[in-house]
């Protein structure tokens, strides 16, 4: 084969491109004098321990005919209950985070529901774990096992991330076992998406699965910077992955798990307004460039809002310096605050540009409890809160808390359930519910669970 001068050109650009893909691709500081492939497997070897598969077990009541869900049917046609006991199973991820105390981080939608968490380590091991808490609204939940001889993560600052930046997840997808993929961080601060109630997401394109769900994904050094959570596919969920995945940034499971080991629960701020999304009319109406902002319709009197000074027809266009897109982009920023901090407030008024400061307090819950009828004992209730993604949505009565083993759990009944009707008579309030449940000898519920609609009959 002859090589002229201008083909001897084209050759060496190949080569600097090559080159330079392979640069981007793995830090240069990897490449070793001592001639030794790049690998991920040192950094791999050390992190890998702390990943576990957890699976789950629940029993659901369910009919085989669905006219058993109606009591007036079966009265009519003197027919028994008798419904069977259904065993569901999942399979998910998690990553110990503190191997003193065998302390155990994951998704909420992975333990939703269980009667038994079993957990896997990389070495063969498992243990029944215990449900030390969880919130719905960040799809986070802290569980704990048995402190022996246990690896955990360390916890890397998620502010520090940058778009490009390398990362790994690693997890149980599709129950094959502990599987490693590796990308890049594609976006940041990522919300809006409705996954979750509240969402701060970081954006990947390393391959997340169903069954990833509460694994890891960590930097180069093997530092924990997201719990893998959700992926984005036109398919649906089942249909795997297409390079978008989200997790959870380590700040905010900080954060929560802080809260779920203090007070058992999440402390949540808010801010006590009600908000709508600025639109052509309003601005026009507001006398605003902009349409990106929300406009406050309602403010809720001994509120942080109320005590900031905030008023009726206020249009908030930044928090803290950060532009706000919209109404919901508020409720999210506020809603991952901390009780007590003070938030900055960019906002119009009559035309004029202004800055206020509030403190956001915490959201106030009405609570009963079970003895409003002894089926539903072991369980509490309220009102559906303004930090709920159900608030204004849906209406109906929340299940804040069920004792394990109780009457109510036995019933089927689980934390966060949204009960949005009693013997088929809707229900709005926690001051409705009462009287429509403490005389009836049978209870028939419609209730919301995750993204599932059901029945649930209580005898």
């Amino acid at each position: 084969m002859k090589f002229s001068f201008k083909s001897s050109i084209v050759w060496l650009a190949a080569f600097v491109l090559i080159a330079q893909v392979a640069s981007a691709a793995l830090p240069l500081n990897w490449f070793s004098d001592k001639g030794e492939m790049p690998s991920l497997a040192p950094m791999l070897d050390r992190t890998k321990p702390a990943v576990v598969n957890i699976a789950t077990k629940s029993e659901v009541r369910v009919q085989d005919n669905p006219f058993m869900n109606d009591p007036f049917f079966r009265h009519f046609f003197n027919v028994p209950d008798q419904p069977r006991v259904r065993q569901r199973q999942s399979l998910g991820s998690g990553v110990i985070i503190d191997a003193k105390e065998g302390l155990v981080i994951t998704n909420n939608h992975v333990i939703r529901g269980a009667d038994e968490v079993t957990v896997s380590l990389n070495d063969g091991r498992t243990f029944q774990a215990e449900i030390v808490g969880s919130d719905p609204a960040t799809d986070v939940a802290l569980i704990k096992i048995p402190a022996e001889n246990l690896s955990a993560l360390p916890l890397a600052d998620s502010d520090s991330l940058r778009v490009g930046d390398f990362v790994v997840a690693i997890g149980n997808p599709f129950g094959l076992g502990q599987t490693v993929t590796s990308g890049i961080v594609s976006a940041l601060g990522r919300s809006g998406l409705g996954i979750e109630g509240y969402e701060n997401f970081i954006q990947t394109d390393a391959s997340i699965n169903p069954g990833n769900s509460g694994g890891a994904l960590v930097n180069l050094r093997g530092e924990l910077v997201g719990i893998n959570t959700a992926i984005f596919s036109p398919g649906g969920a089942s249909s795997g992955n297409i390079g978008i995945g989200f997790a959870i940034p380590s700040n905010l499971v900080k954060q929560i798990t802080d809260q779920l080991l203090e007070h058992g629960e999440v402390q949540r701020a808010y801010l006590g307004v009600q908000m709508q999304d600025i639109t052509p009319e309003l601005a026009q109406a507001f006398n605003i460039q902009s349409q990106q902002g929300a406009v406050v319709s309602h403010v809720i009197p001994d509120s942080a809002a109320a005590d900031a000074g905030l008023k009726v027809g206020d249009v908030i266009t930044a928090v803290d310096g950060t532009p706000l897109m919209n109404a919901d982009s508020l409720r999210n920023t506020i809603g991952l605050m901390v009780v007590g901090q003070t938030v900055k407030l960019d906002i119009i008024r009559n035309g004029k540009a202004k800055t206020i400061k509030a403190t956001v307090k915490q959201t106030r819950k009405t609570a009963a409890d079970g003895l409003v009828h002894p089926k539903l004992s072991g369980a509490t209730f309220g009102d559906i809160e303004q930090d709920s993604p159900y608030y204004g949505q849906v209406e109906g009565v929340v299940v804040y808390s069920v004792k394990r083993g109780s009457p109510a759990w036995q019933a089927g009944l689980r934390p966060d359930d949204i009960i949005t009707s009693v013997n088929r008579q809707p229900v709005s309030s926690l001051e409705q519910f009462k009287p429509m449940v403490s005389d009836a000898k049978e209870l028939l519920f419609n209730i919301i669970r995750g993204r599932r609609a059901m029945f649930l009959l209580l005898k």
